[in-house]
């Protein structure tokens, strides 16, 4: 499958640190906290602070590396929020079904959906694949624009012969 005339495959291969970061951290986010160990040292294992990460990483390398444009940045933020949302409505859902309270599921964390988990999971199935990419993409295109303003990417400058 292809998008804007890129594979699934390459936009991972792209993003790989990026996407091991997210997986290795919400897995260990929701394994620590489902062992018993204190939110207040799990929580600084953050998805929030990945995904600026992911945001900035991407704005920056996609002009830089000459692997696309705007457009490109899209389907990354999708990669990255989805894989980030689906770990946390994981999470969710485990709570819900086992009744046993997890870093994802407590009131403290999840705001105005505390009173129902499968809303609130659903919540994050929505916020991974169209709300998060669409504000990721909003300002990582601001990013690139800046990135493209101080700097000529790869691409641009094979093209120029420099």
């Amino acid at each position: 499958m292809k998008v804007f005339h890129k594979t699934l495959t390459e936009y991972f291969a792209f993003q790989r640190p990026i996407m091991i970061l997210i997986v290795g951290v919400g897995l260990a986010r929701l394994l620590l906290s489902v062992a018993g160990i204190s939110d207040s040292v799990v929580k600084w294992l953050s998805l929030t602070a990945l995904a600026i990460l992911g945001i900035v990483y991407c704005a920056v390398q996609v002009p830089r590396t000459g692997f696309g444009g705007y457009k490109h940045l899209l389907p990354l933020y999708v990669m990255q929020a989805g894989t980030a949302n689906l770990i946390i409505a994981g999470g969710i859902a485990l709570s819900a079904i086992t009744g046993k309270e997890n870093i994802f599921s407590r009131p403290e964390y999840s705001g105005p959906m505390a009173g129902n988990q499968w809303l609130h999971a659903a919540g994050h199935i929505a916020d991974g694949f169209i709300v998060g990419p669409l504000i990721g993409w909003l300002i990582g295109a601001i990013i690139m624009f800046m990135v493209l303003k101080v700097s000529r990417p790869k691409a641009v400058e094979a093209a120029a012969g420099g």
